[in-house]
């Protein structure tokens, strides 16, 4: 009796056993035996497995064969998803590749002052402008031109002190050598000084001459003219009289104008997002203006602004070059090419992404058959199309998406 008792569970442990490792699947008959079915042409929901009339509308059975055909084996797994989340096929499948690609960016961009030409012409002390040399806005300027000339009480006073001590002291060398020093940073030339010591009498009014070359601007109009704007109200300050006239007084310190030098200038290209990382110091870059496409020009990229401007959702890069022979109007628009290099950057043919308005997915290899994923994308060159995320380089996914749709209606991403 024991003994049958031990034969009994063992024998109920191989079967929970063999309950447990069985895997849950569906399966047809290898064939099935043919069945004549009969149903109405015009009402396909009235079957009978003998002939006869339509119940409906009274015409004749028309007689179908059904005939069975064998189903490989499907895991119930397979069976249960939803047919919008996976698919089931057999086409190839490609891997994203991890290389570096040659990539030319196009941007477009405008011409600009180079800001580190610029300069300014300022008052040294308290006076009152005599005669003003610059007529209009935007008049050319030589480095050494005759700007105007000041008449200051101060600088008069110090140019007395000097005759005063070189006629009765004139054997002081230091206190000779302070009062001439004191004129200097008043801002009197090397020449005017010796003018008042060869003349021996003091000059009224003191000359200011330009340091720089360039073009000029008033330094209260807040620096270069407004090149993105071209409104009415722009184009009547740039015809109006200079704001600065003779017989205005003006104080130690004062600037009067700014000089912009239009044979230094920049290109400022805009980069826009998805290009942004590719683009870096050092990139070449080939340039074309809108206005004279003949002058097309090549540089290097000396500068990326880390900063947006303002209602501005592109990055600014810097471009310098000499603008002395090619002469490009400040202001005008360009065209470029950047060229440069994509280090670790994941690529797949731009087939195999499909898009769905502000999503991208691709269907990857799950198990037998293929899911949706969502990926983000980065740049398109040479039919190739980035991937940035949401794929790693084991996954495989099909080579061209749309062989598994029929509607981008039927697709559910889940990230």
């Amino acid at each position: 009796m024991k003994q049958l008792k031990i034969i009994i569970m063992l024998f109920l442990l191989l079967a929970v056993s063999g309950c447990k490792n069985k895997k849950p699947v569906s399966t047809v008959q290898e064939s099935l035996p043919d069945k004549e079915i009969y149903t109405c042409s015009m009402h396909p929901q009235i079957i009978r497995d003998y002939p006869g009339d339509c119940p409906i509308c009274g015409m004749k059975l028309i007689k179908k064969v059904t005939t069975g055909v064998k189903v490989a084996e499907v895991t119930l797994d397979a069976l249960l998803k939803p047919t919008n989340e996976f698919v089931l096929t057999s086409i190839p499948v490609i891997t994203i590749q991890k290389k570096e690609e040659a990539i030319e960016i196009e941007a477009l961009g405008n011409i600009a002052y180079d800001t580190k030409e610029v300069g300014n012409v300022s008052s040294s002390v308290d006076g009152r402008i005599e005669k003003l040399y610059v007529r209009y806005r935007f008049q050319k300027i030589n480095i050494g031109q005759h700007i105007m000339d000041i008449y200051s009480p101060e600088l008069l006073t110090a140019q007395e002190n000097l005759l005063f001590i070189l006629k009765n002291d004139a054997s002081n060398i230091s206190l000779i050598q302070a009062a001439k020093d004191k004129l200097l940073l008043l801002g009197i030339s090397n020449h005017q000084l010796q003018q008042v010591i060869k003349n021996n009498k003091p000059a009224f009014t003191v000359a200011v001459y330009s340091k720089y070359a360039g073009h000029i601007h008033e330094a209260s109009a807040g620096g270069p003219m407004n090149t993105t704007s071209t409104g009415m109200k722009d184009i009547a300050l740039l015809t109006e009289e200079l704001a600065l006239k003779e017989g205005m007084y003006v104080q130690k310190g004062q600037s009067f104008f700014t000089i912009y030098n239009p044979a230094k200038a920049w290109v400022l290209l805009n980069i826009y997002g998805d290009n942004q990382e590719f683009v870096k110091l050092g990139n070449r870059v080939n340039i074309v203006p809108e206005t004279t496409p003949d002058k097309g020009f090549s540089g290097v990229i000396h500068f990326i602004e880390p900063f947006y401007r303002k209602d501005s959702k592109t990055l600014t890069v810097r471009v310098y070059f000499n603008n002395n022979s090619l002469k490009i109007p400040i202001g005008g628009q360009v065209s470029a090419t950047i060229f440069g290099n994509t280090k670790d950057a994941y690529w797949l043919p731009k087939e195999a992404v499909l898009s769905l308005g502000m999503d991208k997915v691709v269907f990857k290899k799950s198990g037998g058959g293929f899911k949706a994923q969502k990926v983000n994308t980065g740049m398109l060159h040479n039919n190739l199309l980035q991937i940035i995320s949401g794929l790693s380089a084991a996954d495989s996914v099909v080579v061209n998406a749309q062989y598994l749709m029929d509607s981008e209606s039927f697709i559910k991403v889940k990230n």
